[in-house]
């Protein structure tokens, strides 16, 4: 019988503001990559919002230092994920994969992403911005009324359905069904501006679609949340707080069709993985 493969894992703190806060994600580094549905199996172990697996490229033709990058859900591969790509950057820079680069690229089904390691704790990553395309029809605007069950000002669809609220804690009040958000057929970002005098705008994520009911901190969504905020508060740097039990804040920045997301990257485990 063949003896189980062991790999690294860490599971790190994305967009943290202190422990316990951010979104948890897994990062497994792989030496070569890994049988898909062996990937699924790890994620769905893992029972975290985002399982990122990685995979050198060599004779990759950057300056930098390149690898391969896919996410996981407990139940589905996503073709993006903003706080595993900057969790699978810290995990890379702190077994000494990186050597010393300032920066790393990965190959993504979303394409080329670059992650940026600023000092010891801190990543900004490099995502393609998502302009709100359209509205819904009127039979899925009404299941994202239900859903959410709040006041909405408007509503714009890309990768996800994006409502706007009059205010925070019309955003902060929320307590969807799971139901009634898997009935609106897309993930549901709900946003306001904030309260706070040193941050922008706030949002929750709900996607029990993609097998997360509340996402806790989401770099993905904000590929959307910050062209919309930018246009509204006419400023391309933005400070954001996603409210979500455990919180988090990203520093935010549109060029041109890319969003630039910064925010910390606390390791709160690293470990061995036994797998076959």
């Amino acid at each position: 019988m063949p003896s189980p493969v062991q790999l690294p894992l860490f599971q790190i703190d994305a967009f943290e503001e202190g422990p316990f806060t951010g979104n948890p994600a897994a990062v497994v580094p792989l030496e070569e990559p890994l049988e898909d549905n062996l990937m699924q199996r790890i994620a769905e172990e893992n029972n975290l919002s985002e399982t990122a697996f990685t995979a050198p490229i060599p004779g990759a033709d950057t300056a930098a230092p390149s690898f391969a990058l896919r996410w996981f859900t407990p139940t589905t591969e996503v073709d993006l994920c903003g706080h595993a790509t900057l969790a699978a950057a810290a995990a890379l820079r702190d077994m000494g994969a990186l050597q010393g680069a300032s920066q790393v690229h990965f190959s993504t089904r979303s394409g080329p992403l670059v992650a940026h390691l600023e000092g010891s704790e801190e990543v900004s990553i490099d995502l393609p911005a998502a302009l709100p395309e359209a509205a819904p029809g009127p039979e899925q605007l009404g299941a994202i009324e239900r859903a959410l069950d709040a006041p909405i000002e408007s509503v714009f669809l890309h990768r996800y359905a994006l409502a706007i609220l009059p205010s925070e804690d019309d955003v902060r009040g929320l307590s969807p069904r799971e139901d009634l958000l898997r009935s609106a057929g897309i993930p549901i970002i709900a946003t306001a501006p904030a309260d706070a005098d040193d941050v922008h705008f706030v949002s929750r994520f709900f996607a029990p679609t993609l097998g997360v009911l509340e996402d806790p901190v989401t770099g993905s969504a904000h590929c959307q949340l910050v062209p919309y905020w930018a246009a509204r508060f006419g400023a391309r740097e933005l400070v954001a707080r996603q409210i979500s039990t455990r919180g988090g804040r990203l520093r935010c920045r549109l060029d041109d069709d890319r969003v630039q997301l910064a925010g910390g990257a606390r390791i709160y485990l690293r470990g061995t993985i036994e797998v076959g």
